[in-house]
């Protein structure tokens, strides 16, 4: 059994960050930017488990870590999709452009 290489990882973990940081900056829906900004946490636990892996003094603190990204992640979408759902019950739409003010 052949073992996959760090930089395979990495490459991985850099093509999710570019994705997730190209689909929010240019994206106009709200829960295209959301998923976004889950495809570049996705990519930081991918290195945080990498380099807990193959770092120098490999542990378990890298995973501890992405346990915790994880677990912010979650709360992070709860909250999203909370605010996302009120400002749509409020303004019939989830296009980033038109929510650009809090008050009628």
């Amino acid at each position: 059994m052949s073992s996959v290489p760090v930089s395979a990882y990495l490459a991985l973990a850099l093509i999710l960050f570019c994705i997730g940081l190209y689909g929010a900056l240019t994206k106009k829906n709200t829960v295209i930017v959301l998923i976004s900004i889950e495809l570049m946490l996705n990519a930081v636990n991918i290195n945080l488990v990498t380099f807990s892996k193959y770092g120098a003094v490999p542990s378990i603190t890298g995973q501890v870590f992405a346990l915790f990204s994880i677990a912010v992640a979650a709360a992070e979408v709860a909250v999203g999709l909370a605010i996302l759902i009120s400002l749509y019950r409020n303004r019939r739409s989830v296009n980033i452009d038109e929510m650009n003010q809090l008050k009628n």
